[in-house]
């Protein structure tokens, strides 16, 4: 038997089979992610965008009932630049007004914000099916994310203590 704990691998015939479904479905609302995987790859083109490249993003949302994955495509098409632009100012990447040429490398382990939605959807087999989707990107806050292995200040512009002038010399 192979013992292979997160790392995808072929199962073999005599395998154990134990692990469950564990696909999470949000309830719609704002939450934190992580982006934990990135891809490149083609868009085959629909009746509306030509093939094109497309970057697939995997964004962890932890949840009280655990982690939830969503699929998201950024699909390489200037008339959904708009996305490509909402995405990296929600990784804090890019600032609104400035352009910016996408440092990929750096896309796996960002943070950011969004509002997540629930889409439904035809299976292959007719039947309905949910699946986490990407309502809206937010504008990146430096002081809700932080890289990990740091600790997040409880102090946010809206909550920070007042500060009085300090005077050298006084006690």
């Amino acid at each position: 038997m192979n013992d292979y704990t997160n790392t995808p691998h072929e199962i073999g015939w005599d395998d154990e089979i134990s692990n469950e479904s564990s696909y999470i479905l949000l309830e719609e609302g704002d939450y934190d992610f992580t982006v934990t995987a990135f891809e490149r790859g083609r868009f085959p083109g629909s009746p509306k965008i030509p093939a094109c490249g497309k970057a697939t993003l995997t964004l962890e949302v932890k949840t009280a009932a655990g982690a939830a994955s969503v699929k998201y495509d950024l699909i390489m098409w200037s008339t959904l630049e708009f996305k490509l632009h909402d995405f990296f100012c929600a990784i804090g990447q890019k600032k609104r007004g400035d352009p910016l040429r996408p440092r990929w490398s750096e896309v796996v382990g960002s943070q950011g914000r969004a509002h997540f939605k629930p889409r439904t959807y035809t299976k292959k087999d007719g039947g309905e099916g949910k699946a986490n989707d990407v309502e809206k990107f937010y504008d990146y806050n430096p002081a809700r994310q932080q890289p990990s292995g740091q600790q997040q200040s409880m102090w946010t512009p809206d909550n920070a203590p007042s500060r009085t002038p300090w005077d050298t010399g006084k006690f």
